[in-house]
């Protein structure tokens, strides 16, 4: 395939519960602070796990009006916000653009969950008369993706990809081949998600998927770590704009890194339950390095899927291994989710923002709460303190259950 356009990243926005704009973003992980705490939105009683990475500050009405922002579920006005976030960033003003040639890509695993129950609540109690005429647009899944949309006038490439946990890194993976193959020249993507809702937990709480640490929130999720006992739920999302090169530097804009690879792989083996062999995702790996013509010796880092389950991490480290053979001993490995939690169908988007500024700044973030190694989980998994290194080459990695696997390849950008 020919990789004449090449795409850059020229934007970054993030809503997460360590930090509500990018500066804070990146304090955070570098210091190893966690976002878990209490569950605050709703009560937790009866529950086995009550701690969630949720965002307990955030106000849509200091980016929307309130008109706006009433019209949307909230994993909407996270997308919304970091969007506007990014696209400020990037410096772009789209009333100058081809809205032809602009698009939007933005997943969900889940949607609007708040929206949906809440109406629900309504229609048992009060009726179907006073349910909302919002509900629709406000639960589907491709809301967020469609009002960014509406709210910059783009008209060109718009989806939202639905895969589970890999939701934002197929979408992201999408815009990159986008403009890679001249369907557009700049595109927003990543994912947002709000899942902390009573139905969203006692769902996984039944499925037995989380942490139970609730006496200490944050060291509930330890990725890698022997005593990991499940992820923790997290909430949020992660914009970044996609923008072909020549497009880039004809407006003089200061660019972040290049998008070099996208590979996308199945497991067909279990609705839930990775393959412990990691074969899925080894492939998704070897696909996004093949994409991006790059040797698995060029890879320095690897922000992980991570998730903190006794089978997820040990798959993955199998993947690793398969994907990369020895030189998967000399990878640099941490997991945002570790200070975040686990954002589901965001957590590709705000994975590749984490990923994009490492490589930016040349500095690895840790994986927090690591401190028991797990002899089934034995490589480099950057724990507890940060790492300078120049991270000439990196891969994200998003599996989502149905065994959907992405594996997105970034690099410092060179001229």
């Amino acid at each position: 395939m020919s990789q004449t356009r090449r795409v850059v990243i020229t934007g970054l926005g993030i809503v997460a519960s360590v930090g509500q704009n990018i500066p804070a973003y990146w304090e955070s992980l570098l210091a190893c602070r966690s976002g878990v705490k209490k569950i605050t939105g709703f009560d937790t009683t009866g529950f086995s796990t009550q701690i969630a990475g949720e965002i307990q500050d955030f106000d849509p009405n200091k980016v929307l009006d309130k008109r706006t922002s009433g019209r949307l579920d909230r994993f909407s006005q996270f997308g919304l916000v970091a969007a506007i976030q990014a696209v400020k960033d990037s410096g772009l003003d789209f009333a100058k653009e081809d809205p032809t040639r602009c698009g939007v890509m933005i997943g969900s695993g889940i949607g609007g969950l708040w929206e949906i129950e809440e109406q629900m609540r309504r229609l048992i109690e009060k009726g179907p008369g006073r349910v909302s005429p919002f509900l629709v647009p406000k639960l589907m899944v491709n809301a967020c993706a469609g009002q960014v949309s509406i709210h910059y006038h783009i008209k060109g490439p718009n989806l939202a990809g639905v895969t589970a946990c890999a939701s934002s890194s197929h979408s992201l993976g999408l815009a990159f081949r986008s403009i890679r193959s001249g369907d557009a020249d700049v595109i927003i993507s990543g994912g947002s998600e709000a899942a902390i809702t009573p139905l969203g937990m006692a769902g996984f709480c039944s499925a037995k998927a989380l942490s139970t640490r609730n006496d200490d929130p944050a060291t509930a999720s330890r990725p890698f770590d022997l005593d990991r006992d499940g992820f923790v739920m997290g909430e949020g999302s992660g914009i970044i704009v996609l923008e072909e090169l020549e497009h880039a530097k004809a407006r003089g804009a200061r660019i972040y890194g290049e998008f070099l690879g996208f590979g996308m792989s199945g497991d067909g083996s279990h609705i839930v339950e990775p393959d412990p062999t990691g074969s899925g995702p080894a492939l998704a790996m070897k696909m996004a390095m093949r994409d991006g013509s790059t040797n698995p010796e060029e890879i320095v880092y690897i922000n992980a899927h991570g998730t903190s389950t006794p089978l997820g991490d040990k798959a993955e480290t199998n993947a690793v291994k398969a994907a990369l053979g020895e030189h998967a001993r000399k990878v640099a490995i941490s997991s945002t989710k570790s200070m975040i939690g686990h954002l589901l169908g965001a957590s590709g988007g705000a994975e590749i923002v984490a990923t994009v500024l490492c490589v930016h700044h040349g500095t690895i973030h840790p994986t927090a709460n690591y401190h028991t190694p797990d002899p089934a989980c034995d490589l480099d998994y950057v724990p507890n303190q940060p790492r300078q290194a120049q991270v000439t080459k990196a891969l994200s990695n998003s599996f989502g259950f149905g065994g959907h696997n992405a594996s997105l390849l970034v690099g410092k950008f060179v001229g």
